[in-house]
């Protein structure tokens, strides 16, 4: 009965069939080139070859996962930092600082630091780092805000020293809002991601710059489809782990 029981779940769980979709897609792309040829009759290359899809996701994943692991640092760090008494005042300037990396289009920061710094990953990542800390700063500061403030009570007469407060009561309490916020850099990050290849960066917005310029839409299909699947999946391991964090939360309050 149990195993029966795990097996309906897992059959009814998206997060493994998204991931099967895109694993299908990425090493299966080249048997697709007869239907793309047929669909794209006028094109002579109808299936992007300059590089495999397999590389092209792992490299817009590499993206992606440094720019936004720097984001997620340093946006729950200023957060944290601003919502302790010493930092309370920094809060304004350090929100419209912030709020400036989603004022300027990654594009603009990529046509400003590309020349500055060469070609390459690293304009890149700062144009993504920068376009992701603002949904993460909200989010921290918008869950530990949201502690009640019985529980610091509580967690003061209970001895714990500020850092003690904030390390096991404030931020597991406040763990699933964070998630939550991390979740909304990483997924938009995804999709900027592929402009990165017009500074030279290997992502999957290759194939969709190439496809633009070359007039071929297969390609840009191609490139398309890959970056929505790679952003259904990584939203679904998201979800999955917001409920692990609110039933972590759940597990640690006082």
């Amino acid at each position: 009965m149990p195993t029966s029981r795990f097996r309906l779940a897992w059959l009814r769980d998206p997060l493994p069939w998204a991931a099967l979709a895109l694993a299908a897609l990425t090493f299966g792309m080249p048997w697709l080139k007869p239907l793309f040829a047929a669909a794209f009759s006028g094109l002579d290359r109808p299936l992007y070859e300059q590089e495999s899809f397999a590389e092209l996701v792992l490299s817009h994943l590499t993206l992606v996962g440094l720019s936004s692991a720097i984001a997620a640092a340093v946006g729950v760090g200023a957060g944290i930092f601003v919502t302790r008494e010493r930092g309370r005042e920094f809060r304004p300037m350090v929100e419209s600082l912030v709020a400036m990396g989603q004022t300027f289009p990654p594009v603009a920061v990529l046509a400003v630091a590309a020349p500055l710094i060469g070609f390459g990953e690293t304009p890149a990542l700062i144009a993504l780092t920068l376009y992701g800390l603002l949904p993460v700063l909200r989010a921290t500061i918008a869950g530990l805000e949201a502690v009640p403030a019985e529980a610091r009570e509580a967690a003061t007469g209970l001895g714990l020293d500020a850092g003690q407060r904030l390390r096991q009561v404030e931020l597991p309490l406040a763990l699933p809002v964070i998630v939550g916020g991390i979740r909304t850099s990483v997924i938009i990050n995804i999709g900027t991601a592929a402009i990165a290849s017009t500074v030279g960066a290997k992502s999957l917005g290759s194939p969709i710059i190439v496809g633009l310029t070359g007039f071929n839409t297969a390609y840009v299909i191609q490139g398309a489809l890959l970056v929505g699947l790679l952003a259904v999946v990584v939203d679904l391991a998201f979800a999955r782990l917001g409920r692990r964090a609110g039933r972590w939360r759940g597990s640690t309050s006082p």
